[in-house]
């Protein structure tokens, strides 16, 4: 029978909490050893170094203990690279529109690390099995976690995508493999200041966070089962109770059950000539202790014929009840085995209500995500209707200026040349093409040349 264990998982979001200098050092002196306690927020550049000196362990120059999932080999840089990329547009867009330089950001980085009501970065610590799980374990199997954990940073992202991580790093020189997660949480549409801001408070809430933790758990340990080709489950929470699942959902319980109830009539029939031995043996004894010898030998006993039919139906009660003895032992053995068989499917249950959770999670995350698509591939269009109308507009009022452009040249002489000089400047910037401008040229040429054949008129008529 596999052996199935049942493994504790922690997912924990670094908190500022407490500030106090006390509270830092007792937090470095818990018993996972890792920043457990609420005071490990990431609020500056300097407690980014922080973070960044201890994950990559640069203290110790023991890098080949940590495995690098996301990111480069500096997390200050990864995180200011991020906030490039994230916030650079939404930057521009906020400094265009303030009219004094004293109010405009030059560095959003630095801007939110010289500001203490805002994080700079978020830290997430992913566990999964204790220090006496992993004890037990060789190098290469805790290697094996790295599939895992790799597997964990893309769910976080599916599952949180206004969480933009910078930085994912496993350990494996501690009590376990670990693994930590630095990013950046994002809100967007924001009316005042940047569109695009730091916002853990809006994408980290207290129940938000416990769901997380809930669905991400779930994913972890299919990862692990399907890695590891395991069957194991995930420890319950300390709050809250595991769901008790009825006998009937266990395989062959029906047989099971069966089996016990015949065994209950044969215990039941056991019991009953348990009884009838005890009375009767009373008796028995009573007849041994009053046997006399015979007359001629000492070694020999006088039994009533009475006597001897009761000796001889006690000895058949004694062997009928060492046969229902017999059958009561078969029960016991069936029994533990019903148990076993109980426990394993207890478990074999479990191990694949976590596998349908994690694919049902899968799937809901991808049903969201797709929902979102359509929603936006509907604004699209209402937004392609929307530019083809004005693009419909703009281009029946070009063709207007075109006609009004070719009217005005054609028809007075007077603004003739102002009418195509401005065409000329149309043309020198772009706004026309060669064919409008020739067609233009073509009706300027034409008008000209029936000036002179008006004038020529004129003349021949006054001659």
């Amino acid at each position: 029978m596999i052996f199935i264990a049942n493994l504790a998982y922690s997912l924990h979001l670094g908190s500022d909490k407490n500030k106090r200098n006390n509270a830092r050092k007792t937090a470095k002196s818990t018993k996972s050893g890792t920043t457990s306690y609420s005071n490990n927020a990431i609020q500056n550049s300097r407690q980014l170094s922080r973070v960044d000196n201890h994950n990559y362990r640069n203290y110790d120059n023991k890098q080949d203990n940590i495995y690098i999932v996301r990111g480069t080999t500096s997390l200050l840089d990864d995180v200011k690279n991020l906030y490039k990329e994230e916030f650079g547009e939404s930057l521009k867009e906020f400094n265009a529109k303030q009219t004094r330089d004293d109010r405009k950001i030059k560095d959003y980085f630095n801007h939110i690390s010289n500001d203490n009501k805002h994080d700079l970065a978020c830290e997430i610590i992913i566990e999964l099995g204790d220090k006496e799980y992993w004890d037990t374990k060789g190098d290469a199997f805790k290697k094996q976690m790295t599939s895992v954990y790799t597997k964990q940073v893309e769910d976080l992202e599916m599952l949180v995508p206004n969480f933009k991580v910078a930085s994912a790093i496993i350990h494996y020189d501690e009590t376990s493999p670990h693994m930590h997660i630095v990013g950046v949480p994002i809100k967007d549409k924001n009316k005042y200041g940047l569109s695009k801001q730091v916002g853990k408070s809006d994408v980290f809430t207290k129940e938000s966070l416990r769901k997380l933790q809930d669905k991400m758990r779930i994913l972890c340990i299919e990862s692990f089962n399907k890695e590891y080709s395991l069957k194991n489950t995930i420890k319950t929470k300390k709050k809250g109770r595991n769901r008790d699942y009825l006998p009937n959902e266990m395989d062959n319980y029906v047989e099971m059950k069966k089996g016990i109830e015949k065994h209950q009539e044969d215990l039941d029939r056991a019991n009953k000539k348990s009884l009838e031995l005890d009375n009767n043996s009373n008796e028995v004894k009573e007849i041994v202790d009053n046997l006399k010898t015979t007359m001629t030998s000492k070694d020999k006993y006088v039994l009533k014929q009475d006597d001897k039919n009761k000796i001889i139906n006690f000895l058949q009660q004694v062997n009928d009840t060492n046969s229902e003895y017999k059958k009561m032992k078969e029960l016991s053995i069936t029994l533990n085995n019903v148990d076993d068989e109980l426990n394993n499917n207890r478990d074999k249950i479990k191990t694949l209500t976590e596998n349908n959770n994690a694919l049902n999670l899968r799937v809901s995350t991808l049903e969201k995500k797709i929902d979102k698509k359509d929603e936006e591939i509907e604004e699209l269009k209402e937004e392609n209707r929307s530019l083809k109308h004005s693009f419909e507009n703009l281009k029946n009022k070009f063709v207007n200026l075109i006609k009004l452009i070719k009217n005005r040249i054609f028809s007075k002489k007077e603004t003739r040349e102002k009418y195509m000089d401005f065409s000329r400047d149309l043309y020198t910037h772009g706004v026309i093409d060669d064919n409008e401008m020739f067609s233009i040229k073509d009706d300027y040429d034409y008008s000209k040349e029936h000036d002179k054949d008006i004038e020529k008129d004129d003349y021949d008529i006054s001659i």
